[in-house]
This record gives structure tokens, sequence and C-alpha cells, in this order.
């Protein structure tokens, strides 16, 4: 739907990991934009997706809780995939922030014309809402979309100071930029049984030392990403690290290691070892 693409070009900083490939965003990623008398704190969430297994429920879990939580809430439509529309259960809680719901349909520049018909039929329809009509890759619309949205938002001090950009740690978007060049660099399921996770993180070093596990769920899949003769780590390693230091700032040893951690898309020990936040009902109790 290009979530990732448009918070990146409202921000004008990458903040999101953006591949062509579904599903790729796995935790919310909040972004910051003021200008003028309006703060814009985005919040990136992962797709509104079937809940296959239990990272998949973390997702989804993620992002209703932004859902929830939003003051203002804006739905991208993608026009090349005009099928790919919010679930019934999904576009009841819309509807419940009909009052703060904004509704775009991004990609108007690749998509069909019956396509955007068909999405702006669905919005009137469903949301009760006249969708807008952008291109976050070309920029066309932003201008528009970003005056709707300040319109909606209620009235209130600022959260962050002028200059934040994003609320997580470096670390965090040091994972996403490798777990993005992985996207890239490898085919089929390899990159969705996939995580990462920085492992030490030496900032007073030069250049700053980085130490990344990448963990994946089968033995075959590490042989995958390792390569013969440890190719493919090799040129992982030297994609990642040329992002990393245009996102930091300056020169970055990347240390990157892969271990296998057996189905640990399904299993709630994994995920919250991995970092990932568990719906409430896979919660194990303290104590």
């Amino acid at each position: 739907m290009g979530k990732s693409t448009l918070l990146n070009a409202l921000l004008g900083e990458k903040l999101s990991i953006v591949t062509p490939r579904a599903q790729t965003t796995r935790e919310a990623v909040t972004g910051i934009r003021t200008a003028g008398h309006a703060q814009l704190i985005f919040v990136d969430t992962p797709g509104l997706v079937e809940a296959g297994y239990l990272l998949h429920r973390s997702m989804l879990h993620a992002a209703r809780t932004a859902l929830a939580g939003a003051d203002v809430v804006l739905v991208i439509l993608d026009a090349t995939r005009p099928a790919e529309v919010p679930a019934p259960e999904i576009t009841a809680l819309l509807q419940s922030k009909r009052d703060r719901l904004s509704v775009v349909i991004n990609k108007i520049d690749a998509g069909t014309s019956d396509a955007v018909r068909a999405l702006t039929s669905w919005s009137a329809r469903e949301l009760s809402v006249q969708p807008g009509l952008i291109s976050a890759t070309a920029g066309s619309g932003l201008d528009v979309l970003l005056d709707q949205l300040v319109a909606l938002l209620p009235e209130g001090p600022f959260l962050f100071p002028d200059e934040e950009l994003a609320v997580q740690p470096v670390r965090f978007f040091v994972e996403e930029l490798i777990r993005e060049t992985i996207f890239e660099q490898y085919e089929q399921e390899v990159p969705y049984a996939t995580a990462v996770r920085t492992e030490e993180y030496r900032e007073n070093a030069d250049p700053l030392y980085i130490r990344a596990f990448i963990y994946v769920e089968r033995v075959s899949q590490k042989a995958i990403l390792i390569g013969q003769g440890g190719a493919r780590i090799k040129a992982l390693g030297a994609a990642s690290r040329e992002k990393i230091e245009k996102f930091v700032g300056q020169r970055v040893y990347l240390d990157l290691w892969v271990k296998t951690l057996p189905g640990w898309r399904r299993k709630a020990g994994s995920l919250k070892y991995l970092g990932y936040a568990l719906p409430p009902e896979e919660r194990v109790p303290a104590g």
C-alpha cells in the first residue's frame, strides 16, 4: 500500500524500511513532523493482516493498539491492488473513528482509472469518506493531505521538541535497515523467516561498532543467508553497512552473525525474546 514510502515522504527522511513485498512492517514506527503551529506524530503500523500465526497476531495487535490511541486515522488504499481493502471487522473499527478519519488512494500514477473508481466507491460506501488521490513516490497530493491532517488534529501542546524526528532508538533503525536489505537480496520465504536484533552497539568507537544477530527458523535458511564461503552474508553486510553509515552519519563496523531459533514466528517465548509485543491473550502471567 506504500505506507512506509508515504511516511518517509511526509517526514522528508527515511525512517520506515521500503520493499516491494507485502507485510514487511512488523512493529509500529513513529515519526515526528513539526511545522509552524502544528506537530504531527505519525505511526506507521503493520498492515491489517489475517492472523495466520503468532507473529501476525503480534503485528495485528500493534496496528489495533495504534488505531485505538490515534487522534487521526489515515487509511491508505493502493491503486495497484484495488481488491485489498480492510476486512469487515477492521472497517467497523475505522467507522468508529469517522470524525477523525482521512482516506487516500496511493499510487495513482501506477494504478488504472477503474481501480481508482472502485476504491473511491468502496471508501464512500463503507466509510462515508471521499478519498484523496496521492502518489507518495512522485510527491503529488501530499501538501493537500498534510493540510487535511492538520485540520483534523485536536488542539494541544507539542509533545516533542521541534527538532525531534523519531521516537525509537538508533538501534531499532539499524535492525530495520539490515532487515530491509535481506528483503532486497533474498527471495521466497527467507526474508519473512528472519528477525534482526542488535546485541552490541559501541557508539564511542570509531568506527561505530555494531554486532547484530540475524535469527532464522531453520538450518537450511541459515545456509542460504550465509552462502557458499560466506559470500552472501558478506554482500549483505556491505550493503547494510552503507545504509547504516548514511543514517548515522559516521563510519560503521558491522559484525553480522546468523543464529537458528526454530519456529520463532509461532512461539510466544521466542517472540518475547526478540522484542515483539504479544497480544494480551498470549502473555504468560509473571510468577
